[in-house]
């Protein structure tokens, strides 16, 4: 099986501008996550980014990167300009989040798994066991609901599901929470079908981009991981990260 990793990485944040050029350790963000992603079974790993900094930087450290329009409106549309640029053809494209820079390469094998068969999902993407109260009412953790397939049925960042019969305090010892992970896998007509979809009612809600695909019937297959990750969006995630790295 072909299969491409492509990382959206934008130079603009508004909580850590220059984020993917932060340093952790001695290595920048984005060179942690390319550094993971190589480790995994993808054929190949690429950097998709609106920035000049952040193309040259990648060069430099030896890696592949592609320069793509600083107007997408999301990481999807990113990663499928980015491959179109690459003008070759793969099973599967895995989008990689480019502030994830301890991304585990288990996780995505385990998402190139569900497509290593005679009839590849559509979509996929990663669940994991919810934990702590804490993670449970977070609106920033989305939550995830899905059949006995596997395949996801709704994103909230609310808990779901409701239990009526249990005050909120004690819903996690009585249900099996789920959070999502951000990290997705895209058969390449499947990707390219999706970035032509209008918001939709539930997205704009939930502030959810999936919830797009799921409302025009498209279906995502879940995988599950134990493995957790650190994601950087501000400066006191960074510090989180460095205190990781330390006691690694």
């Amino acid at each position: 099986m072909h299969a491409i990793g492509i990382i959206p990485a934008r130079y603009a944040s508004t909580r850590l501008v220059g984020k993917p050029l932060v340093d952790l350790g001695g290595q920048s963000m984005i060179q942690r996550v390319v550094g993971q992603a190589r480790q995994s079974g993808l054929s190949r790993v690429v950097v998709a980014t609106d920035d000049q900094r952040i193309l040259n930087h990648v060069h430099g450290f030896g890696g592949e990167a592609v320069l793509t329009s600083p107007d997408h409106p999301s990481g999807t549309d990113r990663v499928w300009e980015a491959y179109q640029q690459l003008g070759t053809t793969a099973d599967c494209i895995i989008n990689i989040q480019g502030d994830e820079p301890f991304i585990h390469p288990a996780q995505i094998d385990a998402l190139l798994r569900l497509f290593d068969g005679a009839e590849p999902p559509q979509l996929a993407t990663l669940v994991k066991p919810v934990l702590s109260a804490e993670e449970l009412f977070s609106p920033h953790l989305p939550k995830v609901v899905r059949d006995a397939a596997g395949y996801a049925l709704y994103f909230s960042r609310h808990p779901l599901p409701y239990q009526r019969q249990h005050a909120p305090a004690e819903w996690l010892p009585h249900h099996r929470y789920l959070r999502h992970i951000g990290l997705y896998a895209y058969r390449p007509d499947v990707l390219a079908a999706i970035t032509q979809l209008s918001p939709s009612p539930l997205e704009l809600a939930e502030s959810l981009e999936q919830l797009r695909w799921l409302e025009n019937g498209y279906r995502i297959l879940t995988a599950e991981t134990e493995l957790e990750t650190i994601g950087i969006d501000t400066p006191e995630d960074v510090e989180r990260a460095l205190a990781h790295l330390a006691r690694q």
